[in-house]
């Protein structure tokens, strides 16, 4: 992967260029609003493009004016020579900007300093390597999954949020911890994992790309999550107080047990407010539908309300609360998705041993294989067995919908709504035919099924979008989606390719 775009004020310039084209109209905001969409997305689309390559522009030289700054310049550095203590004091003066903004500007500048260009040359520490050859006296090459990421950004792909996004949570290469494992083969996971965000950034909102990182590097560095994970239980915390209005409040730190527990408990709570479902056939199944959608239509509260009253109502229950009146027919609960050759079972009562981490089905968060031993032991697992290309093996064709543990497997292999820049949970989805079931006499089987949230499985029905199954010389399988032809001109759209969020997407060491 390289990038050879535009440096950054060119793309400055060419971007603002077609905005400034765009407006003839002193007011500003009236001509914004008599423009045609397709017009109005272009002009928001170059915004967007100049800002980022002004964003660029003002990391390196904020950077830059740090470096001037430096403490061992004394009075004269840059920001004292100014009236500034340093040149974050100084930055902030000229930009208007928060602290928060130009802190993470400088540190985005201070990673485009050094020179970006692949290499075959990986440093460790203070020692230089080619290969598996240790180079004495040689200058600092940056990897080549960090210039992966620097080009990236220097280059346009990505923007400074999205790069730190990235940054931050993938962190470096934890080499010291596997003394086993080769530093190049590791530095070049580090690379691929790079590679496959880098082709994400266009579907995925910041926060996603973000924990998207985050799951690639578990995937990666399996005693590492056990490490965070305690870091994150010891931080754990409950306060409560109460402000001069005499409003109580309160302040929770989870841990990561902890936090899947209360996301699964809310994700069951808030299920009914999804939307109307559809209508089924049976007279008796419509009447409590409806029943069902008067109750919601009647429920005058926010989500954060609902939310609230479920945590008051399971905390003064108990464990001998009937969950129906608070559930329904789905039952909160933790799913984890671990692969089965990280299973082993030994001693006399065959205990299961569980090496590497577990992910959380809903948003694939890792948590350590203890965790995984501990569910394991309370309430068991689901073989999902997969074919030779990955594909969760087919288990049964023969009805309507598609059976609990189809469900499983195509949650496991796809990890939440298909649709594109969609992040809507495993939870929230039904599962779509790609060949619809009446319209195309299509089949009820794992390969042909895709989760989709309510509203996405209303759009795609509502506006007659089609969905495509493809399988490859290879014998894997793509999914695509094709948008309906233009009601104007009959114009019909590139298809779009969806993608796994499953956190199995990532490979794991």
């Amino acid at each position: 992967m390289e990038f050879t775009a535009a440096s950054p004020t060119t793309r400055l310039a060419a971007a603002s260029a077609r905005v400034v084209e765009v407006f003839r109209d002193d007011e500003f905001s009236r001509a914004v609003a008599a423009l045609e969409g397709e017009v109005l997305l272009a002009v928001l689309t170059n915004a967007a493009e100049a800002r980022n390559a002004l964003d660029l522009i003002v990391a390196t030289a904020s950077a830059e004016v740090g470096h001037r700054s430096t403490r061992d310049r004394g009075y004269d550095g840059l920001a004292q020579r100014k009236g500034h203590r340093n040149g974050t004091s100084l930055v902030q003066n000229i930009t208007g900007q928060s602290r928060g903004d130009v802190n993470r500007a400088l540190r985005t500048g201070e990673e485009l300093a050094p020179s970006a260009f692949v290499s075959d040359t990986a440093v460790v520490g203070d020692t230089a390597f080619v290969g598996e050859a240790a180079v004495e006296d040689a200058d600092p090459i940056p990897p080549r999954w960090l210039t992966l990421l620097r080009g990236a950004l220097s280059g346009g792909l990505l923007s400074s949020a999205q790069f730190r996004a990235i940054r931050v949570s993938l962190g470096e290469p934890p080499i010291e911890r596997y003394p086993e494992r080769s530093s190049m083969e590791m530095l070049e996971s580090w690379a691929a994992v790079v590679e496959q965000l880098l082709a994400e950034t266009s579907t995925l909102p910041v926060e996603e790309l973000r924990a998207a990182a985050r799951i690639a590097r578990d995937r990666l560095d399996p005693v590492g999550v056990t490490l965070r994970f305690e870091e994150r239980f010891e931080a754990r915390s409950f306060r409560t107080w109460i402000d001069e209005h005499g409003q109580h409040h309160a302040r929770v730190v989870f841990d990561d047990d902890g936090a899947a527990w209360v996301h699964s408990i809310q994700q069951a709570a808030r299920r009914p407010r999804r939307g109307p479902r559809f209508v089924p056939s049976d007279p008796s199944e419509r009447a409590a539908v409806a029943e069902l959608a008067a109750e919601i239509a009647a429920d005058q509260r926010s989500n954060e309300q609902l939310q609230y009253d479920t945590i008051l109502a399971i905390l003064r229950t108990g464990a001998g609360a009937d969950p129906r009146q608070a559930f329904g027919d789905r039952q909160p609960g933790v799913r984890i998705l671990v692969e089965a050759a990280a299973i082993t079972r030994s001693g006399e009562r065959g205990q299961a041993h569980v090496s590497g981490a577990g992910h959380v089905e809903d948003g694939g968060a890792a948590v350590p294989g203890g965790v995984v031993e501990s569910y394991l032991c309370d309430a068991g697992a689901v073989p999902i067995t997969q074919d030779t290309y990955g594909r969760p093996l087919d288990v049964g064709r023969e009805h309507r919908l598609f059976t609990r543990k189809q469900r499983v497997a195509i949650a496991a292999r796809d990890g939440g709504c298909m649709w594109p820049s969609c992040v809507a949970p495993i939870s929230q989805c039904e599962f779509h035919h790609v060949d619809h079931w009446w319209q195309d006499h299509g089949s009820t089987n794992v390969d042909d099924g895709v989760p989709l949230c309510r509203n996405c499985h209303l759009r795609l029905h509502n506006q007659q979008w089609k969905t495509r199954r493809e399988r490859s010389e290879a014998g894997d399988d793509a999914y695509w989606l094709h948008a309906p032809p233009n009601p104007a001109t009959g114009e019909v759209g590139e298809p779009v390719r969806l993608a796994s969020k499953s956190p199995l997407r990532f490979t794991a060491a």
